[in-house]
C-alpha cells in the first residue's frame, strides 16, 4: 500500500496482483465501498499494472473531521494518484465511475480513457439543490466509511450540463478519439447526458479496457 497526502488526507492507493510493465489501470471504487483485495476478473487480461484508490473517508484512507465530501473533493483524490502513477486508464464503479468522469475532464492528458460501470452512488441526487442537511454520526469513533461521506454523496448535485462539459473538454484535449466509455445499465439523467456526446462510447466492460489497453494513435 502506498501512502499519498491531498491536503491533510493521507491516501491509501493499492497495487493490486503481480506488479507487470505496461499502462496502469486505476480503480475507483463505489460510494461507501473500498478497493477490492485483487482485481476484478474482467481484468485479467489487462496488460499493465492494476491499482486501486481509496477515497477520502474509505477504506485505509484518512477520514477529515466533521465532513464537508463533493465530488469535487474526490476529483482531487484522483489528481494525487495521477501525479504518482504518471498516467492511467479510469475504471469507475458507481460514484468512482462519475469521479471518473470528472477527472477525464479536468486531467485529460494523464488520463487514458474514463470506463463508467455501474455501482453505489452512480446516481447521486437530482440534478439542482435541495433542502439542506446535516448528518450527525453516532457519538464514538469513526470507522470508514465516514458517515459523513455516505449522507453527503449520496446527495451529491449532478446537472447534465456540468457533466456533458466534463466530456467536451476530454474530448478536446485527450489523445484518444474515444475517451470516455459506459458501460452502465443504470442510466441517471447526468450520464444518458453523456450519451448524446461525440467521444462517448456505449460498450461492454471488455470491450472499453481492450480499446484504453492498446497504444494511443495520433488523431
Amino acid at each position: 500500500m502506498i501512502k499519498l497526502r491531498h491536503n491533510r488526507v493521507e491516501l491509501a492507493l493499492h497495487e493490486l496482483g503481480d506488479s507487470k510493465t505496461g499502462p496502469a489501470l486505476l480503480l475507483l471504487h463505489g460510494l461507501g465501498e473500498r478497493t477490492p483485495a485483487r482485481p476484478p476478473a474482467a481484468c485479467a487480461a489487462w496488460p499493465g499494472r492494476v491499482f486501486g484508490l481509496d477515497f477520502t473517508g474509505h477504506g485505509d484512507s484518512s477520514i477529515p473531521h466533521g465532513g464537508g465530501y463533493t465530488s469535487e473533493i474526490l476529483m482531487g483524490d484522483v489528481d494525487a494518484a495521477l501525479c504518482h502513477l504518471g498516467s492511467a486508464t479510469l475504471l469507475g464503479r458507481g460514484l468512482g465511475a462519475y469521479i471518473a468522469l470528472l477527472a477525464a475532464g479536468a486531467r485529460p492528458k494523464p488520463v487514458r480513457g474514463a470506463i463508467l460501470s455501474d455501482g453505489p452512488g452512480l446516481a447521486g441526487g437530482s440534478a439542482r439543490p435541495g433542502t439542506p442537511l446535516i448528518p450527525m454520526p453516532e457519538p464514538g469513533a469513526v470507522t470508514p466509511p465516514d458517515p459523513f461521506a455516505l449522507v453527503e454523496l449520496a446527495a451529491d448535485v449532478r446537472p447534465p450540463d456540468y457533466a456533458t462539459s466534463f466530456v467536451r473538454q476530454a474530448t478536446q484535449l485527450s489523445e484518444l478519439e474515444r475517451p470516455i466509455s459506459i458501460c452502465t445499465l443504470e442510466r441517471p439523467d447526468w450520464l444518458r447526458a453523456l450519451l448524446e456526446e461525440p467521444g462517448v462510447q456505449e460498450c461492454e466492460l471488455a470491450d472499453a479496457l481492450r480499446y484504453y489497453a492498446r497504444p494511443a494513435k495520433p488523431r
